[in-house]
């Protein structure tokens, strides 16, 4: 991963999942914190680093293959 999509999650993406309302995990995400030692959530957070930036990226790239879909001139094509 770069040292921009560390810069990315540590920046943005983090803040926006820690942000989210976590009343229908509530009893996941704490059961998962009383049960993982130190090094097991040292070894989560890297896992859920990985994922988020893999998971924002695959968005991006999404979001600029359906631009080209969703043009007024490919919409006028399907016409």
């Amino acid at each position: 991963m770069t040292d921009f999509m560390r810069w990315l999650y540590a920046n943005y993406i983090k803040p926006q999942i820690s942000g989210q309302d976590e009343a229908d995990y509530e009893m996941s995400l704490s059961l998962m914190e009383s049960t993982l030692n130190q090094d097991q959530r040292a070894q989560y957070a890297r896992a859920l680093e990985y994922y988020s930036c893999h998971a924002f990226l695959l968005g991006a790239r999404t979001g600029l293959g359906l631009s080209d879909a969703l043009t007024p001139q490919s919409r006028q094509q399907a016409q």
